[in-house]
């Protein structure tokens, strides 16, 4: 897959969070985010175990297993600020206000997870190319309901219609720009481990995975619908490589 490919998919597949709010008049639904997002936990989650863990601990020269925490911890801060919108949360906001903070702090995660990708196409990582591929389809997934949700909550801030679909633009941006800097920039190229950005990102789709999964459940039990779901998306990660 080129690397052109790469980014106009990541693109497109934040683009489309918008689409479908739109189209389906879905800025009061949240089960269609909680579907989705259900379908995304269980996929990263079995991307994560089948190709991801086993990889870097197969391949690494340093201690990863500290930057896969680190990248826990730092999704867990994130999160703080994001209101846990990675996961389905769409908070009411101030009508008319950007959620700056939210914004800033899920571009910021949406970058991370791109850098990786783009250190694949410098050159390393190339006899690991299965990981590449669940790398980016995990990515593909999880920013369609996090797109859906981010629009969502712009379209309840009463933000314009112009407004919402620039900011979703920018925000669509950032995981390609991620991307152009791990192309230009690899943890190699500094002389550091070439495994430590992938841990830090296989660190935060842990946190964001399982905290999908927990969040699934109601009164402990879990919704029939959502179960299906995760099971879908753990069966088509293993399915697919």
């Amino acid at each position: 897959m080129s690397f052109t490919i790469v980014i106009i998919a990541l693109v497109s597949s934040v683009l489309s969070g918008g689409l479908i709010v739109g189209y389906f008049n879905a800025t009061n639904n949240n089960q269609m985010i909680k579907l989705t997002l259900a379908f995304s936990g269980g996929f990263l989650l079995a991307i994560i175990f089948q190709h991801l863990l086993p990889d870097i601990y197969d391949n690494s020269t340093t201690q990863v297993g500290v930057f896969i925490l680190l990248g826990f911890l730092v999704q867990l801060i994130l999160e703080y600020f994001s209101g846990g919108i990675e996961h389905g949360h769409v908070h009411a906001q101030s009508e008319y206000k950007i959620p700056w903070m939210l914004f800033i702090a899920l571009s910021i995660h949406a970058f991370i997870e791109g850098v990786p990708l783009g250190n694949q196409y410098a050159g390393i990582m190339i006899d690991h190319h299965h990981v590449h591929e669940s790398l980016f389809w995990g990515i593909i997934f999880h920013q369609i309901p996090v797109s859906i949700a981010l629009m969502t909550l712009f379209m309840n801030t009463k933000l314009s219609l112009t407004k919402s679909w620039l900011f979703l633009l920018m925000f669509a941006l950032m995981t390609p720009l991620g991307a152009f800097a791990g192309l230009k920039i690899t943890p190699e190229q500094l002389g550091l481990d070439i495994h430590i950005v992938l841990a830090l990102v296989v660190g935060m789709f842990l946190h964001i995975s399982t905290t999908i999964i927990f969040e699934s459940s109601e009164n402990h039990k879990f919704n029939l619908l959502k179960l299906i779901s995760i099971l879908i998306g753990c069966c088509l990660a293993m399915i697919l490589y």
